[in-house]
């Protein structure tokens, strides 16, 4: 149920608003099990929370809760590039250069949520090189929070391509096996996406 995802992420669907399966199903004219299963993958995200008897909820999107999952996330993509960019396999540079090509395509056609859908592939692809198969669902929920909060409390406009040529430099670095590098760009990127100011992230290195 991609609509009722997008209208998460983009705050059309406010924190706290109850969702009810009956609703959903006469309002995407599907049955109640479909919208059950959706609503289950969306609380797998982090996107909803699921009360029972009373219903489901959109969650909340709190700045604090995004500078948890910010400085979650940084740890463990920084120690999973180090791992990885030292001896990259040969197929994950030209997995990477497609994706950031396919970031490209997306901010030509300025498509912020499929832009940010690349993003998180993006990171996850190289992540899954790390061997750290346990901590996939925790750096997926941490990129979604992310993407959500930044693009739902957006106020100007954004620079799209250059959200994309940001990871640029990330994939030279992981081609170079430039390990140090690596993180230290994969570092910035992240302490980067959304000013917080100078306390969330110490230093610019790790």
């Amino acid at each position: 149920m991609p609509t009722l995802k997008r209208e998460i992420m983009l705050g059309e669907l406010a924190p706290g608003e109850t969702l009810t399966e009956l609703q959903l199903a006469a309002r995407f004219g599907c049955s109640q099990g479909r919208v059950r299963e959706a609503l289950l993958g969306l609380q797998d995200e982090g996107l909803v929370r699921r009360l029972g008897y009373r219903g489901t909820q959109v969650s909340s999107c709190t700045a604090e809760e995004a500078v948890e999952m910010f400085r979650i996330r940084q740890q463990i993509e920084c120690r999973g590039i180090r791992a990885v960019a030292g001896a990259p396999p040969a197929r994950l540079i030209g997995d990477l250069r497609a994706r950031v090509a396919g970031m490209f395509a997306a901010a030509e056609a300025g498509d912020e949520l499929e832009l940010a859908a690349i993003d998180r592939d993006f990171h996850e692809r190289i992540f899954a090189e790390a061997g750290l198969a346990a901590l996939e669902p925790i750096l997926h929920r941490c990129l979604i929070h992310n993407h959500r909060f930044k693009i739902s409390r957006g106020g100007a406009r954004r620079d799209l391509a250059r959200t994309a040529a940001r990871h640029g430099p990330i994939v030279d670095l992981i081609e170079a096996g430039d390990a140090a590098g690596a993180e230290r760009a994969l570092f910035h990127h992240i302490a980067t996406i959304v000013d917080f100011g100078p306390d969330v992230f110490e230093g610019a290195a790790p």
